[in-house]
C-alpha cells in the first residue's frame, strides 16, 4: 500500500511531543471524559471475571513494588506495569469496552481496535506510581494514547486483521505505550523509542476469540506498553523509525498501510471526535449489537415470551458470521461470540449484561433450549452490500405460526451518530458495578469524572473506585 520512504514514527513522536492541554479540542475532552467512565465501569465489572482473578494471582506473586492498585473486590497493590496487566486484561474480559469506528469502507467492522482500556489502563498504573497527575494531565496523556493507537489502527493494511491479528492487542500496545509516556514527559527521542519498543512487544492472534486469551491480549497491550515507556525512559533504545521501512511493523504485520490515513493526520482531526467511537450497549463483539437491538424490538412490540418462540434465523454477511463463530455457547467466554445464545439472552431477559454473561446463565436449560432453536445463516444480497456497516436481518418463527422478521439498523446504538445517552451511559456503570460499589460511591465517582479536569489528583478517583460494597 506505500512505496515510498516515511516518517510516521517521527511524525508521532512530534505530535505526542507538543500535545498540550490547551491543544485539545473541547469535544474530544467531553467524549474522553465519557470513555474514562466507561472503560473504569468495564474495568470493574471485569475484575470479577475468572481470566481476571489468575492474572491477579500471577501479577502479585511476582510483584515486589507496591505501586499502583489493581482494582476488584479485594483491590490490591502491584507494580505499575503488572497493575497494568491485571487491569487491562479485566477491561477487556466482559468484551464490553468500547470500539474505534472507521473512515472508509474497507475497513472491517473488527479489524480496529478497542482503543480506551491500554491508555486508560496504563495512565491509571502510571499516574499512581508518580503519586501526584493532575486531571488536566491524566487526560492529556489518555487522549494522546487514544489518538495514536487509532490512527495506527486505521492506517494499517486490512490484511493484518483478516491474517489473524487481534488489533486491540497488537496495536493497542501503542496506545499505553505513549499514555505512559506522555505522562513520565519523555522526550521526543524517547518516545520514538518507546514506540519502536512497542513495535516488537505487541501480539494477539484472533485464534484465541471466545477463550480467557482474548481479554490477556489488552492486558499485554497495557503491561508491555508501560514497560515499553518505562524502558525508553531509562535509556534502553530501539529504532526509531520502526512503524516505517521494508522491516517496519507497517509492512511485517500488515503487508503495508494506507499513508492518507496517516500521514500528516495525528491530531488531525483526533480520531476520538471524527469519525469518533463507539461505546458499546451489550457486553458482546459490536458486529452483534444491532442484530441484538432487533431481536429486542421483536420481543418488546410484540410482548413476546420465550415460551412463545418456536425458532429464529439471524441472516448476515462474511464480517458478521466469520468472527462471531459459536452456534452453541458452553461458557459465557463463547456466548459473547455467538449469535444464537445473544438472541435468545434478549429474548428471555429483554437486555443483555453482567447476570446474563455468567456460566449459570448460559448453562442453564431454558438458555440451552432455546439457543438450538437458533441458527445462522448467510445472506448473499446482504454480503453484497459491503462491509462498511453491520447487515443483518431477524427472523422469529412463534409456536402459533406468526413469523416476525426485523433489519438491523444500520445506525447502530452506542455509534457515534446513535450514542448512548448519559443516562444509559450512567445505567451502564452501574450494572458494571452494583457488585462492588455503593451508591454513594458511585455517584461520587460519576461526578468526579464529569470535572476530572479541576482534579488535582488521579489519586483520589483510584481510591473510590477502590471501595468495595
Amino acid at each position: 500500500m506505500n512505496s515510498q520512504q516515511t516518517y510516521v514514527t517521527k511524525e508521532a513522536g512530534e505530535f505526542v511531543s507538543k500535545l498540550r492541554y490547551e491543544n485539545l479540542p473541547s469535544e474530544a475532552l467531553r467524549i474522553g471524559k465519557r470513555c474514562v467512565l466507561d472503560g473504569l465501569g468495564v474495568i470493574l465489572a471485569g475484575s470479577c471475571q475468572k481470566c481476571t482473578e489468575i492474572v491477579r494471582k500471577y501479577s502479585q506473586g511476582i510483584g515486589q513494588a507496591k505501586e499502583a492498585t489493581i482494582f476488584g473486590k479485594q483491590p490490591t497493590k502491584a507494580p505499575a506495569a503488572l497493575a497494568a496487566l491485571a487491569n487491562g486484561t479485566a477491561g477487556h474480559a466482559m468484551d464490553w469496552d468500547d470500539t474505534q469506528v472507521s473512515v472508509t469502507p474497507d475497513r472491517i467492522y473488527g479489524l480496529l481496535t478497542h482503543p480506551t482500556i491500554p491508555p486508560l489502563t496504563a495512565c491509571l498504573a502510571v499516574s499512581e506510581k508518580l503519586g501526584q497527575v493532575s486531571g488536566k494531565i491524566f487526560l492529556l496523556a489518555f487522549l494522546a494514547g487514544f489518538e495514536v493507537e487509532c490512527k495506527i489502527a486505521e492506517a494499517i493494511s486490512p490484511d493484518h486483521y483478516k491474517g489473524g491479528f487481534h488489533t486491540s492487542g497488537t496495536i493497542g500496545i501503542f496506545g499505553a505505550a505513549i499514555a505512559a509516556a506522555k505522562l513520565m514527559e519523555l522526550s521526543e527521542t524517547q518516545l520514538r523509542h518507546t514506540i519502536g519498543l512497542a513495535a516488537s512487544m505487541g501480539a494477539g492472534i484472533r485464534a484465541n476469540f471466545g477463550t480467557m486469551t482474548k481479554p490477556l491480549h489488552v492486558g499485554r497491550a497495557a503491561h508491555n506498553g508501560v514497560t515499553a515507556a518505562m524502558l525508553a525512559r531509562d535509556g534502553f533504545e530501539a529504532d526509531t523509525d520502526a512503524l516505517d521501512g521494508p522491516w517496519g511493523f507497517f509492512q511485517v504485520l500488515g503487508g503495508g498501510f494506507d499513508q492518507e490515513k496517516i500521514v500528516e493526520c495525528f491530531g488531525n482531526p483526533h480520531s476520538i471526535v471524527d469519525p469518533g467511537v463507539s461505546i458499546k450497549p451489550y457486553p458482546s463483539g459490536v458486529l452483534t449489537h444491532p442484530s441484538m437491538d432487533a431481536m429486542l424490538a421483536i420481543v418488546v412490540e410484540n410482548d413476546l415470551k420465550p415460551d412463545d418462540i418456536e425458532s429464529g434465523v439471524l441472516y448476515a454477511g462474511t464480517n458478521v458470521l466469520n468472527p462471531i463463530r459459536y452456534q452453541v455457547a458452553r461458557n459465557e467466554l463463547e456466548a459473547k461470540f455467538c449469535m444464537p445464545f445473544l438472541l435468545c439472552a434478549i429474548a428471555i431477559s429483554r437486555k443483555a449484561g453482567v447476570r446474563e454473561f455468567t456460566h449459570e446463565f448460559v448453562n442453564s436449560p431454558q438458555v440451552q433450549a432455546l439457543m438450538r432453536s437458533f441458527r445462522t445463516e448467510f445472506d448473499q444480497e446482504i454480503e453484497a452490500k459491503g462491509w462498511d456497516k453491520i447487515r443483518s436481518r431477524v427472523q422469529v418463527t412463534l409456536k402459533d405460526g406468526r413469523k416476525f422478521v426485523r433489519e438491523a439498523n444500520e445506525r447502530y446504538r452506542g455509534g457515534p451518530d446513535y450514542p448512548l445517552s448519559d443516562e444509559e451511559l450512567q445505567g451502564k456503570f452501574t450494572d458494571c458495578t452494583e457488585q462492588l460499589l455503593e451508591p454513594e460511591v458511585r455517584g461520587n465517582i460519576l461526578e468526579t469524572i464529569a470535572t476530572l479536569e479541576q482534579l488535582d489528583n488521579v489519586g483520589k478517583l483510584i481510591a473510590l473506585a477502590q471501595t468495595s460494597a
